[in-house]
């Protein structure tokens, strides 16, 4: 069956089977193909498990959303055959490193953020907003980042909302707080909004982030000066960029344009 005859509600399935198919793998690697799951559909968004005088049993809700969505993979999800389930899948905690197959460790997709010297908006890189002149750039630029925004669940009880980007640069004023001195955040709690986390929460730019923020540090240590002063001091942001750009971290995108 193509993908074309299946319905909307069964392309997702669709998608996994043609994933998992043993061609697409390495013969032989494993005694059986792997795929990691992360969909919409085992996104716990009952409660927060930070800060919380619950979190344990949240996070064990969490961990029994993951299995009722694989038990019903196993048994109940149609088939594009007709039939129904997939009785062969299995959670493989050998290959994980957990007792029982699933992940280690809760993915928390959205983190306290930093009250930045710059905001990243949405008007900074949605492509309906920025069309081809692409996203805003930043003349404190430390590194670049491409992931459209993406939002889920929303307030409105949808459970995906996809909004076009731009291919951005992520400014230097955005690891830098505006109160505190002498903190770097190193992920996705760089000054962004409940929407731009949503394309800047990737673990791309979460890396590249977490580099700027060791740089910077070391940077700091050996001019014996503080992250705002680099920002804020032409000399020093342009010796930092060479610095970051010596190493190999990208600054600035070719002519591409945003999806």
């Amino acid at each position: 069956m193509s993908d074309q005859r299946l319905s909307a509600g069964d392309s997702n399935l669709w998608t996994f089977r043609r994933i998992a198919a043993r061609r697409n793998f390495v013969e032989g690697a494993y005694d059986s193909d792997i795929c990691l799951v992360n969909w919409p559909i085992i996104d716990y968004f009952e409660s927060p498990v930070i800060d919380v005088p619950d979190a344990d049993a949240h996070i064990a809700a969490a961990r029994e959303l993951s299995r009722s969505v694989l038990y019903w993979l196993q048994t109940e999800a149609p088939r594009p055959d007709g039939g129904t389930g997939f009785p062969g899948l299995r959670l493989r905690g050998d290959v994980t490193g957990s007792a029982d197959g699933l992940a280690q460790a809760p993915y928390i997709r959205e983190s306290r953020r930093i009250r930045a010297e710059h905001t990243i908006v949405e008007q900074d890189l949605s492509l309906a907003v920025r069309g081809d002149k692409g996203a805003v750039q930043h003349a404190d630029a430390v590194g670049v980042g491409m992931y459209r925004i993406d939002l889920h669940p929303s307030t409105g009880g949808d459970n995906y909302i996809d909004v076009a980007s731009c291919p951005f640069e992520i400014p230097l004023g955005a690891l830098i707080p505006q109160r505190v001195e002498n903190l770097l955040p190193a992920g996705k709690n760089i000054g962004t909004t409940h929407i731009t986390n949503g394309s800047h929460r990737l673990h791309p730019v979460e890396w590249n982030v977490g580099e700027v923020a060791g740089a910077l540090a070391a940077f700091c240590l050996a001019h014996r000066v503080t992250p705002r002063a680099v920002r804020n001091t032409p000399g020093l942001l342009a010796d930092f960029q060479q610095c970051l750009e010596r190493d190999g971290v990208e600054l600035r995108w070719p002519d591409v344009s945003g999806y």
